[in-house]
């Protein structure tokens, strides 16, 4: 019997190579094959997802998330949780306020019914907004329902808004007031661990470090926070009290009595609410469902048995009725800059130097763009970064096209740096703006290095070699340089707002020393020029652009675009097939759980302040810690 004849190391060598290459070549296209195999599935699933919107049908918002400007995760995500019936933990304002002014117009939504027990997040700009809406949508002759079993205030101004308003007999609705506590930290980084925090500011009411540096708030900050706090709450209670038919007074006296109040009913919140006429009347689901029927039509197969859509299902059906045909319009760009303000490419949910900047020169360069709004909600941050993004603003307006900015939760600091040289700003009365000032601050840790025993010892050539280093103590000095750079930093904060809202710069100094107005009151002080949310906005840019009524133009949201992948993904995901797929996927759980965004403690912003910068001692801050929980 014949043996193969042996080869040699280089033949074993390059027969071994070509085995390799063979299997990288089917391995790759294997994979490609999958993937388009996937594609067509996906294509094939498309558009079967969407149940057809019959007439006298009930539009059931039920948001489930926080009330934000934009979404902070990308759509691919967003797509594979819903795919799994899991919620994103996100509502975007611009699809509710979407939903309810095309429902008060659609004939096919018979009544709306609103069960806001699980929105959370926004601010009361935005909560308001909400709530205008509403009663738009009950205006037009809609009947507008709202259902609880456990309400908070922030829900209930919106829900104050509906025809009636319903309470499960076991529920609860208390209103309480507006607060705002802080942890301070003096006691425990200096005290306890040695760690010694200089803060350097303009501004006696520029309160956003003090945490750091104080055990409790100065008077300065309690007297400026609770201006502005009564002047939101007094707006609150206006806004109950209309929408229900009770005197502000009425409602302000129930709290101050809360204690006899709910006495009186042996606890009962539900009875509570029922006797002071915060609510229509006491139903449970099940009651609601039967009546829900009997107003509307019968439909055994859907939850509650009546027939219904809710607001993701009807805000796909406008999607899909915008991607019939393109839009030759000209159109109103609106540009979101939402969260804090740092430098860089940031991902949405936060304002980059550069990422939001380049948006704004992508509707600078789009032809079909004529005018701009710009949404701030912002408690500010970097201010080089805040100084990127005014500048492309005033680029906008060199380019012809005009700027209006659109103020909503919160535009403060550097909220109101990247805000001012509009064309026009706009605000809800109950916007938190103004902070107009600058800070910095810089930690030494000696003291708790010498706790375990630690020394920090060296040369340098010159005095400031290595002086900000934060193992050493801090040079008085080095104190002064910081504190010269502060101090310019302010001077170039209000000599830019004076030349911008075209006022006196010791007029602007008075209102600013970093001290936070509601925006009515910013209005009453030139700081801010009408009281609106983002429609009245859009309306005035598009008259500034001469683009005639609204429906001669386009509103468009000019954000970051989904790569192919996701774009892709975000098909398969929606498509039955994929919903079916990704469903039970335990692997596609955990990369979900991977995937969304963590909770970003204001420490995080504080951390960044203090991260080395070439040729600056320390960055300077325009922000503002002045939301309400």
């Amino acid at each position: 019997m014949n043996q193969p004849p042996r080869r040699g190391p280089i033949a074993r060598f390059f027969i071994g190579l070509w085995d390799a290459m063979n299997f990288t070549r089917r391995l790759i296209f294997n994979l490609v094959f999958f993937v388009l195999l996937i594609l067509f599935l996906a294509i094939l699933g498309a558009g079967d997802r969407v149940e057809p919107l019959l007439d006298r049908t009930t539009l059931v918002i039920a948001p489930d998330g926080a009330l934000v400007e934009q979404y902070s995760v990308d759509p691919a995500t967003r797509a594979l949780t819903r795919a799994m019936g899991e919620k994103s933990g996100e509502v975007q304002l611009r699809d509710l306020l979407r939903a309810l002014d095309t429902a008060a117009t659609d004939e096919r939504i018979e009544r709306v019914v609103l069960q806001l027990d699980k929105l959370g997040g926004g601010g009361m700009a935005s909560r308001r907004e909400v709530a205008a809406a509403v009663a738009r949508l009950r205006e037009s002759g809609k009947q507008v329902l709202a259902f609880s079993e456990m309400m908070g205030q922030q829900q209930y101004l919106i829900a104050a808004q509906a025809n009636e308003v319903y309470l499960d007999p076991m529920g609860g609705l208390m209103l309480e007031g507006l607060g705002r506590y802080r942890q301070y930290y003096r006691e425990g980084l200096q005290d306890k661990l040695g760690v010694d925090v200089h803060l350097f500011k303009v501004g006696e009411y520029k309160s956003a470090a003090e945490p750091f540096v104080l055990d409790a708030a100065s008077p300065e900050s309690k007297q400026a926070d609770l201006y502005w706090m009564n002047d939101l709450w007094n707006r609150y209670l206006a806004d109950v009290g209309k929408a229900r038919g009770i005197a502000p007074a009425t409602i302000a006296a129930d709290i101050d009595q809360l204690p006899a109040g709910i006495a009186e009913v042996n606890g009962d919140l539900a009875q509570y609410a029922l006797q002071h006429k915060l609510v229509d009347a006491l139903k449970t689901r099940g009651q609601l469902d039967e009546m829900l029927v009997e107003r509307g039509v019968a439909d055994f197969d859907a939850e509650g048995g009546f027939r219904q859509v809710s607001l993701d299902g009807y805000l796909a059906h406008l999607d899909g009725a915008l991607k019939m045909a393109a839009d030759p319009r000209p159109q109103v760009a609106v540009v979101v800059a939402a969260g804090s303000i740092t430098g860089g490419e940031q991902p949405p949910g936060t304002i980059g130097g550069e990422s939001t900047s380049a948006l704004l020169r992508q509707a600078r360069d789009d032809n079909n763009v004529k005018a701009v709004v710009l949404r701030v909600d912002s408690p500010g941050g970097e201010v080089f970064a805040s100084e990127q993004i005014r500048r492309e603003v005033v680029a906008l307006q060199d380019a012809g096209k005009p700027v209006v900015v659109s103020m909503g939760d919160l535009a403060a600091s550097g909220g109101y740096w990247i805000s001012m040289d509009a064309d026009r700003i706009y605000a809800d009365p109950s916007t938190i703006t103004g902070s107009i000032g600058i800070f910095g601050m810089i930690p030494t840790i000696p003291r708790a290095l010498d706790k375990i025993g630690v020394n920090t010892d060296g040369v340098g050539t010159t005095r400031f070699a290595g002086a900000f280093n934060i193992t050493r103590e801090l040079d008085p000095a080095v104190g002064q340089v910081i504190q010269s750079v502060i101090e310019k930093g302010y001077r170039d904060f209000i000599g830019k707002v004076a030349g911008a809202r075209e006022q006196p710069v010791a007029k602007i100094d008075e209102v600013a020393r970093g001290r936070v107005w509601s925006g009515a009151q910013a209005k009453a002080r030139g700081l801010v020029d009408e009281l609106g949310g983002i429609r009245p906005a859009i309306a005035d840019a598009a008259k500034r652009a001469e683009l005639g009524e609204p429906g001669d133009y386009a509103v468009r949201y000019v954000e970051k675009a989904a790569s192919p992948f996701e774009q892709f993904f975000t098909g398969f995901a929606q498509s039955r097939i994929g919903a079916n797929l990704l469903g039970d996927s335990a692997l596609a759980r955990e990369l979900v759980a991977k995937a969304l965004p963590q909770t970003r403690a204001d420490m995080a912003l504080l951390e960044g302040a203090i991260t080395p910068v070439a040729g600056v001692p320390v960055k300077a801050l325009a922000y503002c810690f002045c939301s309400l929980q």
